[in-house]
């Protein structure tokens, strides 16, 4: 047997030279995520100078925040959904019947808020597996169920609450909506605990980027030129750094952001580094390679709808705790706008592409849309009108690239 040379073995021991990645094909790569984060940066920047600077003080950046939980917890969920080819009409009617079994059980019966919120999420779950079990094993098209869910659960919330709100309820509950993480360190005019992690969240930022990019040259993958990318960890961390020392400024860090942070870390980990978030992937993709591949395409779908169920009831709960009350007219419209924060954000509209943080920015291009032209006075008929043009132009581009890219 031939031993290996010298020259052999110096070669396969050699480092892989990692591969710089140019600035044209970085930009073409990730046109979705790059040309949204634009927008919403332009947007807001835009009704900044429009608003003569109320959009960004403390005060409206937390309401901004407040406002618009509900809909980016929806939005989180709907782009598993969306990534997997299908759709959900349901989730403003499920979060609406959750929110008034809410309310019966805490404000009429006196059920601990804990039990009560158990028993929502539990509830979500199930009317969550009701959907799923009719469009992946029973292989009804999903349009057509959530939409027959959206008038069932539209109904039987108007049934329970017998057309009258319910409220008002217990302030720990409130507190999931209107809280604020309390200052430890009892700064007089600043909340010192919020830029604490302000300042923790941005080292972290910086430490787990390093080693992204160290194993990206370990392997040999693209990576982008070294000043671009200490020019991304300034532009991130003085994000982060401005972001904390507005919320410090008013009353800190709110019980409901923390929520929302849970969710886009554990979602975002699913979805890019589990055998879990791969399948839905690879569904939306192709649903009868992923099948053939060995992917359990129908218990997959199956818990995506439960998956949905979940964050529809969550959704409910922090609406009717935001309102301190049940009301039959929750929920309304809630669905359009967590579609459209998918399909902005860089969702395809085929299935298979999209990203939590891409819905995210989505649902935020949208709520500071609201904000700001409720700030400019503009009527809630141009608001919706606006808003149309905007998905329209968004799922445009969208086909757009997929055109270019074949």
């Amino acid at each position: 047997m031939q031993m290996p040379t010298q020259k052999t073995m110096t070669r396969h021991s050699e480092p892989i030279e990692p591969k710089i990645q140019p600035f044209a094909q970085m930009i073409k790569n990730n046109i979705r995520s790059y040309s949204m984060v634009v927008a919403l940066v332009l947007i807001m920047l835009l009704f900044q100078l429009l608003t003569d600077g109320i959009l960004l003080r403390p005060l409206n950046v937390t309401n901004l925040i407040l406002q618009n939980s509900y809909i980016l917890v929806l939005a989180i969920g709907m782009m598993l959904v969306i990534i997997t080819g299908h759709i959900d009409l349901s989730v403003g009617s499920v979060a609406a019947f959750v929110g008034a079994l809410a309310g019966i059980l805490m404000v009429q019966h006196h059920v601990p808020m804990i039990v009560t919120v158990v028993l929502s999420l539990l509830l979500g779950a199930l009317i969550g597996a009701w959907q799923g079990f009719w469009i992946a094993y029973v292989k009804i098209p999903a349009f057509i169920v959530t939409l027959a869910s959206m008038l069932l659960f539209r109904g039987l919330t108007m049934v329970v609450l017998k057309g009258q709100s319910i409220a008002p309820f217990p302030k720990s509950f409130q507190n999931i909506s209107s809280g604020f993480l309390p200052d430890v360190f009892h700064g007089k005019n600043i909340h010192l605990l919020t830029l604490i992690i302000g300042g923790l969240l941005s080292i972290l930022f910086i430490w787990l980027e390093i080693k992204k990019r160290n194993n990206a040259k370990t392997y040999g993958f693209d990576v982008i030129p070294a000043a671009m990318f200490i020019g991304k960890l300034i532009s991130i961390v003085v994000v982060i750094t401005v972001f904390s020392y507005v919320l410090a400024t008013y009353e800190g860090i709110p019980n409901i952001l923390i929520i929302l942070a849970t969710l886009i870390v554990a979602y975002s980990f699913v979805a890019n580094k589990t055998i879990v978030g791969r399948h839905i992937y690879a569904i939306g993709g192709n649903e009868k390679a992923a099948q053939l591949s060995g992917v359990k395409t129908k218990r997959v779908t199956f818990w995506v709808f439960v998956n949905m169920g979940v964050l529809a009831a969550l959704s409910g709960l922090i609406f009717a705790a935001r309102l301190n009350a049940a009301t039959p007219k929750a929920g309304n419209l809630f669905e359009l706008d967590a579609i459209a924060a998918c399909f902005i954000g860089g969702a395809s509209a085929y299935g298979g592409i999209g990203t939590v943080s891409g819905a995210i920015i989505g649902g935020l291009v949208m709520g500071v849309m609201n904000n700001g032209m409720s700030l400019l006075g503009l009527g809630i008929d141009w608001q919706q009108a606006i808003k149309g043009l905007v998905l329209l132009a968004a799922v445009a581009f969208d086909i757009y690239n997929k055109n270019k890219a074949s």
